[in-house]
């Protein structure tokens, strides 16, 4: 029992982190969940007494979850099509036409990024996240990919290049999705109600979970009149972050943090707001509040 206590303390310390990771592969924050608690389930079947770094062994087991989940998604995507229909995958892409998945992808890499990263192969795409963006040594990738190391070097770079053709620098996009959310916390706290409509995109849809609702939050909005007369000099406390590696909000109040917004933006636009305040769902959130 007390080993079952250790482990799942451990897996909970990583959860943030195992999250992060699935999210930037998958692009899917219902994925991303699935391969966390996925993993979850394999590290009780498994015997780990002579792990010597758990971390790292989470953090594998995950990768090679959304590797499994990508190579899945290429081939569903592959199946024959009706007659009428168009094939909009590329042979060696996983390139996904779900507007939810797009956007939950742009939210994660940036707008600019989004297309490359949709038309690399699988283990392309497994190769450059884990070392562009989490620093993983390739030594560490390859057994992961089932490649060499300098097979998986060679996965990386290529990649790379295509991320490096995009016509925005990652950090250049990061930089204009951080104004627009910017825009939103000076618009709503400073009362202006012209410019919340002009950030918000005409689908826009807001919605909170039950604990954001006992706060006083609706269940769900949509429009950008409707958005924007919620938000109204509400901002109060408001702070841009980083949510589990995606821009987005943090209200605090007393000293703690009351709820987070997930951001999803649409070019220069807020598409969707996502208020949370659970205690256990804030718990799970890696956040980094920016100056």
């Amino acid at each position: 029992m007390d080993e079952k206590k250790f482990l799942a303390g451990q897996f909970e310390a990583s959860r943030a982190h195992l999250r992060a990771v699935a999210f930037r592969m998958l692009g899917s924050r219902t994925e991303a969940e699935d391969a966390v608690q996925e993993t979850w389930l394999r590290l009780n079947r498994t015997d780990v007494g002579d792990v010597e770094n758990l971390g790292a062994w989470l953090r594998t087991v995950t990768a090679r979850i959304c590797l499994d989940m990508l190579r899945s998604r290429k081939l569903r995507r592959e199946d024959p099509i009706s007659e009428g229909e168009h094939d909009l995958s590329s042979e060696a892409g996983t390139a996904s036409y779900d507007p939810e998945y797009q956007l939950a992808m742009a939210d994660s890499v940036g707008l600019a990024m989004l297309i490359v990263l949709e038309t690399l192969a699988p283990a392309e795409r497994v190769a450059f996240v884990l070392h562009d963006m989490f620093d993983l040594p390739f030594d560490d990738i390859a057994p992961i990919v089932g490649r060499t190391t300098d097979a998986t070097r060679k996965l990386a770079s290529r990649a790379r290049q295509r991320v490096q053709g995009t016509s925005v620098s990652p950090e250049a996009d990061r930089a204009r999705q951080r104004k627009v959310v910017e825009a939103f916390i000076a618009a709503s706290r400073d009362g202006n109600f012209e410019a919340l409509l002009s950030i918000l995109d005409p689908e826009v849809v807001f919605r909170a979970d039950e604990a954001a609702m006992r706060l006083g939050s609706e269940a769900e909005l949509r429009g950008p009149t409707a958005v924007a007369n919620a938000f109204n000099g509400r901002a109060r406390g408001a702070r841009p972050a980083m949510l589990d590696g995606a821009l987005g909000v943090v209200v605090e109040a007393g000293g703690r943090t009351l709820l987070v917004l997930r951001v999803t933006l649409k070019g220069d636009r807020i598409a969707g707001i996502e208020a949370v305040a659970g205690r256990d769902s804030l718990a799970g959130l890696d956040v980094t509040v920016l100056d």
